[in-house]
């Protein structure tokens, strides 16, 4: 307990010194996305720290959410809808189901009497079939919508809307990502989710009748006052700032706050007890009559649910939703420093740790320009010539510090800054 009390009033001090160092502005920005970041590294720590299933996908998840938050809250894009773009997607649903129903009475003509290879041969053949039968009318309604439209637009309902819709669609891609990799060991889980992920990068980044693609979807709504809004009701530049991302960070908190409490009371009770009985040892809980593959699965879409949530959030914020900004490093790897070095198992050690390594990851780049800055100058000073590009090598350390960070911790607090405590009834 006093770890934890002294650890988080070092967190909140190095906060109160970035606030009067850069400015409220910029770190009441900062802590909206800290606290989006912090329910996506809670989404993890149910999955590795609970499951013990690996999922480097979250990338993919993110993204998810983030197109889910701009279709349900970004403006109506009224020629669409008067024109015969809903009519061919319409046709694109009826060519799916024809599709889906064609594999899965495919996949049940065993009952038939259909097996062995003649069964195979006859599942592969539906495939095929559904595949033709999709292309047929998802290509000229996509080149339509393109050319006629541009792409469909959004539905211009409220952003919390879409923040709720990210979580829904998320767990929905787990709940079938999960049936087809969950029965993986662990490094070849690993392996499939990061390709998942990719795929789902590519379909974002290259339907552009959906998503509008590499073109970018901007300004996202949200669900608060925008400065510019309150510059016009009279307030201040600087003030205007500070109350509209004050006003984001009380929303994005409460939702933060609901969640951690729902995990945090699951964790103690039979169902937390349950998962990490599964996850040391899934042999001897299957043995105790657990469906370890049902478990693993569910605790994979509650995961991704908030994994969804958080990445809706994050676009909201940026008003941007640019497929082409999805990086693994930023949004995988981070997120799993952020578990690792705060303590994975440990709810209130994730939220420490993805609190402060997005306050190391996002400063590290201003310290950086400042100190090669000055670096510069010296060395021209003394005749060695100025340090070239120090604004892409300051943006650079960013993996740097992330390195020092994660073997600082691995060397001398390898469970974590706030390690898994679990209770234990005497």
């Amino acid at each position: 307990m006093g770890r934890t009390v002294a650890l988080s009033a070092a967190v909140f001090a190095l906060v109160i010194l970035i606030g009067v160092v850069m400015g409220v502005p910029f770190t009441t920005r900062l802590l909206v996305e800290a606290t989006a970041y912090s329910l996506i590294a809670l989404g993890l720590n149910i999955q590795f720290g609970y499951g013990g299933l690996f999922n480097f996908g979250i990338m993919g998840f993110l993204m998810i959410g983030g197109f889910a938050s701009v279709f349900i809250s970004y403006p109506v894009n009224k020629p669409f809808w008067v024109s015969d773009g809903p009519m061919m997607l319409a046709r694109v649903v009826l060519a799916f189901a024809i599709g889906f129903m064609l594999v899965r009475a495919a996949r049940q003509s065993h009952r038939l009497g259909v097996r062995g290879r003649w069964r195979t041969a006859l599942i592969v053949v539906a495939w095929f079939a559904a595949y033709l039968i999709y292309r047929s009318q998802i290509d000229p309604a996509a080149a339509y919508i393109e050319s006629a439209t541009g792409w469909i637009g959004g539905l211009g309902l409220y952003p919390v809307f879409g923040w709720l819709f990210g979580g829904v669609l998320a767990g929905v891609v787990a709940f079938i990502v999960g049936k087809i990799a969950l029965g993986l060991r662990t490094d070849y889980l690993a392996i499939a989710t990061i390709g998942i992920s990719e795929i789902i990068r590519a379909l974002i980044k290259n339907m552009d009748w959906l998503t509008r693609g590499t073109q970018t979807v901007s300004p996202v709504p949200w669900p608060v006052p925008l400065p510019q809004k309150l510059q016009a009701s009279g307030f201040g530049i600087t003030d205007s700032f500070i109350a509209s991302r004050a006003m984001f960070l009380l929303v994005v908190l409460a939702i933060f706050i609901l969640a951690f409490f729902l995990m945090q009371r699951a964790y103690f009770g039979p169902w937390g007890r349950m998962m990490r009985a599964i996850r040391d040892n899934y042999i001897a809980a299957g043995s105790m009559g657990k469906n370890v593959t049902a478990r693993q699965l569910e605790i994979f879409i509650v995961g991704s649910v908030l994994m969804g949530i958080g990445g809706a959030i994050l676009v909201t914020f940026n008003q941007i939703l640019d497929p082409s900004g999805y990086q693994p490093i930023n949004q995988t790897f981070l997120i799993w420093v952020m578990v690792i070095v705060g303590g994975v198992g440990n709810n209130w050690g994730v939220l420490l740790g993805a609190v402060l390594i997005y306050i190391v990851f996002v400063v590290s780049d201003p310290v950086a320009q400042l100190l090669l800055l000055n670096l510069s100058i010296l060395f021209e000073k003394l005749g060695w010539g100025a340090i070239p590009e120090i604004d892409s090598r300051s943006l650079q350390m960013r993996v740097f510090v992330l390195g020092v960070v994660i073997t600082l911790a691995l060397r001398y607090a390898p469970r974590g800054l706030l390690p898994e405590r679990v209770r234990r009834d005497r």
